[in-house]
């Protein structure tokens, strides 16, 4: 499809799959190889090596962090989270990994690893456990993953047949309103965590619950921690299946899992499990911050489970209910600005992006959303500027690329346009998005044409 340089540069409705649209992986060749598991000591086939790891992890975790809405702005309790995290890590079979312990604004319920060792659990799941063990047992299963090295296997599994490692890739579509304009990248962070976090085996699970019982205890704290999370999970997907569902599209959850925990309590640790602590007046004291926004935080879960069935006005209201209840919170700011996306509000957007600008100047997400809401204000100029304020803060992300791209292009800028185009192109050269660089590139000149075949 092409667009004249004369047309006006525009953008089209906001969906929440707006919000889903990730930059390509591109793993570096490997010499095909086996390695010892560390766990099991056994030789499996590993074309991913731990310094390749470490360095998926170190580009890639802080755009998921940044999608979760950043570090959580309570500092003590994030603290806490590092140095429990830090406890369990130093009892593993891979101690010598650069870990990193953080819990993020993100309200749905959710806890990941990259295989590098950075780890993260949401305000989602820190607001439901109820006591110490039982975040060590989450702690402890994630690293699990990551000394199983479960990511590298998969990633080794499917070099070896030629499949490509993305992230969750979703295409846009635009709304009947704004087909004649062209395609945009919202890009508004990434939050499918894809191939490097998610859908593990049930077997990679099993042995992460294994592991992570394993790890609780040697630090200290009672095996019954992981029997009171797997409980946990089990009502919460019966009762709250959609702040949930995330987890489990990753984490494959069965009831086998909490009765191989109990079992394993009254068993392997059977002599241990009744002197080892749970802690929870120590867990309680460290969230009691946290617990007094527990009611933003389930209105905004709510939100966003409107956002999903695109019905705005009601999600608008929950999150209008977070704010009156917290209205210094990061998350719920952002998601606000996000739901007045969707309805093309975009002043107001604007005025959100700008609020959550000044709440958490550290964290770059709100640089995006509100560069895209200029972006379609015609605002060319400003939204230029605030891609390029997220790019120096977060790099990385090829949506950048094309977003400056269409600012430029807004401004009548040719060369520098073409020369993000050009860049965008470079990491990602499939969808709509890359037809559209493509085109520009042909139409000023940059670029020629392919040759048709006969």
């Amino acid at each position: 499809m092409s667009y004249p340089l004369g047309e006006r540069v525009y953008t089209r409705q906001m969906t929440r799959r707006d919000f889903l649209w990730l930059t390509t992986v591109s793993t570096a060749t490997t010499i095909a190889g086996c390695a010892v598991n560390p766990v099991t000591g056994k030789n499996q086939l590993m074309l991913v090596s731990e310094g390749q790891e470490i360095q998926l992890d170190k580009e890639k975790s802080p755009h998921q962090f940044s999608a979760d809405y950043g570090i959580l702005q309570d500092k003590s309790l994030n603290s806490y989270v590092n140095k429990l995290g830090h406890s369990l890590a130093e009892r593993t079979h891979r101690p010598q990994m650069p870990y990193s312990f953080q819990g993020v604004n993100a309200t749905y319920v959710n806890a990941y690893a990259f295989p590098g060792g950075s780890i993260a659990t949401t305000r989602g799941i820190l607001v439901a456990l109820k006591n110490e063990a039982e975040l060590a047992g989450l702690l402890g299963h994630e690293l699990g993953h990551v000394n199983a090295r479960h990511t590298a296997s998969r990633m080794s599994k499917n070099m070896l047949i030629g499949t490509t490692l993305a992230l969750g890739t979703t295409i846009l579509s635009a709304s009947d309103k704004y087909k004649k304009y062209a395609p945009i990248i919202a890009g508004l962070g990434q939050l499918g965590t894809g191939m490097l976090l998610a859908h593990y085996s049930r077997s990679d699970e099993r042995q992460a619950d294994a592991l992570g019982m394993e790890y609780m205890t040697k630090s200290g704290l009672s095996p019954n921690g992981m029997v009171g999370l797997m409980e946990l999970l089990g009502t919460l997907s019966k009762h709250k299946p959609s702040v949930i569902e995330m987890m489990f599209s990753t984490h494959p959850m069965s009831s086998e899992r909490y009765q191989t925990a109990q079992a394993a309590s009254k068993t392997t640790y059977r002599k241990i499990a009744k002197s080892l602590p749970l802690n929870r007046d120590r867990y309680m004291d460290h969230t009691a911050k946290l617990r007094r926004d527990k009611k933003a935080i389930e209105a905004m879960q709510q939100g966003e489970k409107e956002m999903r069935k695109e019905q705005f006005s009601q999600a608008e209201r929950l999150f209008k209910k977070a704010l009156k209840q917290s209205p210094q919170d990061y998350a719920a700011l952002m998601m606000m600005a996000k739901c007045q996306l969707s309805q093309e509000k975009l002043n107001t957007a604007t005025r959100y992006a700008n609020l959550a600008k000044q709440v958490n100047p550290t964290e770059a997400q709100a640089h995006h959303v509100g560069g895209i809401a200029k972006l379609m204000s015609d605002k060319f100029n400003s939204a230029y500027q605030d891609f390029k304020v997220y790019e120096k803060m977060l790099p990385g992300n090829a949506n950048t690329s094309f977003l400056k791209g269409m600012a430029l292009e807004g401004m009548q800028d040719k060369k520098n346009a073409a020369n993000e185009y050009a860049r965008f192109l470079k990491a990602s050269n499939q969808g709509e998005q890359a037809e559209h660089a493509r085109q520009r590139l042909m139409n000023w000149g940059y670029l020629r044409p392919s040759p048709k075949r006969r």
